[in-house]
């Protein structure tokens, strides 16, 4: 049993040893859930990639390095088109996007969600076809907007009265007839973290269900007739397990849908249930395949519609973290390795919160181990840190490593693909790492490491 499986104690041990620091622990030990599908631990005892040795990654691109193995990127979008043969599955660029990452989702047939002006760009940028984008966002300015239609997207998602009146006069001044989804707050409370929990009526997306306000933004729609309403979103939040939160959103959802069959004698063609399905960061996380969360879903939304006497809409779906999460680590250096007294050890690493701040935003939890060798030392409960100057500069908040561990050994941290660098930060004036793509024995780099003239070039004062 790994340490962070006692979530209670936060790394805080007392003077009773508890029943699990009891358990034998194999630090060499890869979890296959937790890792790419192409790592392996090496007969040298370093980790290998695709067939490359993580040593030869540092020695080449530096650290830290977020590591993307692209065959295991492809093989998950495939899962998720098979899953849903005759829906369309948007992947979620907020998770992590750049243009080679664009180029593997449309070559494997998938469609593409963004939300602000700056991914819309590099999706445009990198060929995705306008009409396979989906444009979301809370408050999509003017300009983005402008933009969205003018390249002729293929949906925008309103989420405010204020935005489909900016959409209208655009669409009105432009003759064009842009295709919109409303999004829906179902009152769902997801059993996932608050920040990232979003059905719920206090929070700032979409229209409630409850309020009335969700029925009123399709009729307005419906009632001026610029704007092609296709259909309903809802989604429910992130990092999520239990289909019965969705089962909740479809239910209420397809209510709505047929208020309005009723009220306008319209049948929406469409409904997006949204993303957040969950990964597996430690070994107590247990996601479902995509095909047994699709035969869950397509169940759900078939029950309904015959209860509601609809006709089974279009189905999407906006995974993000499903697809790219589990395809990245990223790979660190130790720097120092200090013992407090008995207390805690703390392994400090090349970076920290400015690649990962998730563990000091959301108090996620993360798995780690040695990278660059096997050891047979006996196991150290060890906290993994970084080099910010924040106490709460946490990557590995509790995890077994050997005890020889030290300084220039490398630590790789699994299932970091997933809003690691899309909302790394430069921190204490720290460059972004860069994303190296690897496969088949071949490594590329496809997002550049940042540097101090990058740093430097911003500031004009």
């Amino acid at each position: 049993m790994r340490a962070h499986e006692a979530g209670a104690l936060h790394g805080e041990i007392g003077n009773r040893e508890p029943a699990w620091l009891r358990t034998p622990v194999d630090v060499n030990a890869l979890v296959p859930q937790l890792w790419p599908r192409n790592v392996v631990r090496a007969e040298s005892g370093a980790l290998e990639v695709a067939g490359l040795d993580v040593r030869d990654l540092a020695a080449e691109f530096g650290t830290p390095v977020y590591v993307l193995d692209e065959n295991d990127l492809r093989s998950r979008c495939q899962e998720f088109r098979a899953a849903y043969p005759d829906a369309d599955v948007y992947y979620a660029g907020k998770a992590f996007l750049c243009r080679a990452v664009v180029r593997t989702i449309a070559e494997e047939g998938l469609f593409l969600d963004v939300c602000t002006g700056g991914e819309l760009a590099t999706a445009l940028s990198a060929g995705m076809p306008p009409e396979r984008i989906g444009f979301h966002g809370n408050n999509k300015s003017v300009a983005e907007l402008t933009r969205a239609v003018d390249a002729g997207v293929g949906r925008i998602i309103v989420d405010s009265f204020a935005e489909i009146d900016r959409l209208t006069a655009l669409a009105r001044e432009r003759g064009v007839r842009p295709r919109v989804l409303v999004r829906v707050t179902v009152g769902v409370e997801a059993h996932t973290h608050e920040f990232i929990a979003t059905a719920h009526e206090d929070q700032k997306f979409g229209f409630s269900l409850a309020g009335g306000a969700a029925a009123a933004a399709a009729f307005k729609i419906l009632d001026e007739g610029v704007l092609e309403l296709r259909g309903l979103h809802s989604h429910i939040g992130s990092q999520i397990f239990d289909a019965s939160g969705f089962e909740v959103s479809a239910r209420r959802v397809l209510s709505l849908q047929a208020q309005i069959r009723d009220a306008r004698g319209v049948e929406l063609p469409e409904l997006d249930l949204g993303g957040g399905f969950g990964i597996a960061y430690t070994t107590q996380d247990d996601p479902a395949a995509p095909h047994e969360l699709a035969k869950r879903l397509r169940k759900i939304v078939d029950g309904e519609c015959a209860a509601e006497n609809l006709a089974v809409p279009h189905l999407s779906i906006e995974p993000g973290r499903a697809i790219v999460g589990p395809a990245v680590f990223t790979l660190y250096e130790i720097g120092t390795v200090k013992d407090v007294d008995g207390i805690r050890t703390y392994v400090s690493v090349d970076g920290g919160m400015s690649d990962n701040i998730r563990t000091a935003l959301y108090d996620a939890t993360y798995s780690a181990t040695m990278a660059n060798r096997a050891s047979t030392a006996e196991p150290l409960l060890a906290r993994v840190v970084g080099k910010h100057c924040e106490s709460g500069d946490i990557v590995v908040k509790d995890e077994f490593l050997p005890a020889d561990v030290q300084p220039g050994d490398l630590v790789a941290v699994p299932g970091t693909g997933a809003y690691c660098r899309s909302m790394a930060s430069n921190y204490n004036h720290v460059p972004r790492p860069p994303v190296v793509a690897v496969s088949d024995g071949r490594a590329r780099l496809i997002v550049r490491r940042e540097t101090e003239a990058d740093l430097l070039a911003l500031d004009v004062g």
